[in-house]
């Protein structure tokens, strides 16, 4: 007998869910609603870096030569998109710890935005002290 893909099991979940979660008990909504908060906050970051890097394309040109204004863009804008693709997978890693009551999984997404965000600001430290007054 094959599952039709929207029929729900005793806890209403989707077959679609199941597949994704993989098991384990519902946690405490509150948890799981601060988890996607959590998601939310990465998504408002990566959309963060995005509009900065378009802003260094755009509105740089009078500061920064091409060179420098373009990887300073494509830092910011490759940064983007890696905390936007990363924040799922940590959304849903801690979904499944929580899940299988296990010690949630260390961020490894928070790492990447520190170091890239310091790599910018070193760039941008570096052509203010070399930049003539």
């Amino acid at each position: 007998m094959t599952e039709e893909p929207d029929a729900q099991d005793a806890e209403g979940r989707s077959g679609f869910s199941r597949r994704i979660l993989r098991g384990g008990t519902e946690p405490d909504p509150r948890f799981t609603l601060a988890n996607e908060r959590t998601f939310l906050a990465w998504i408002r970051t990566s959309l963060a870096m995005l509009a900065g890097g378009v802003a260094v394309e755009a509105f740089m040109s009078d500061l920064f030569g091409p060179e420098l204004r373009k990887t300073i863009s494509v830092l910011l804008l490759v940064l983007a998109l890696v905390i936007g693709g990363g924040s799922f997978f940590r959304w849903l890693n801690v979904e499944r710890a929580m899940r299988r009551k296990t010690p949630l999984p260390l961020p490894l997404i928070a790492p990447i935005l520190a170091a890239g965000g310091a790599l910018v600001a070193a760039i941008l430290v570096v052509v203010v002290v070399v930049r003539p007054a």
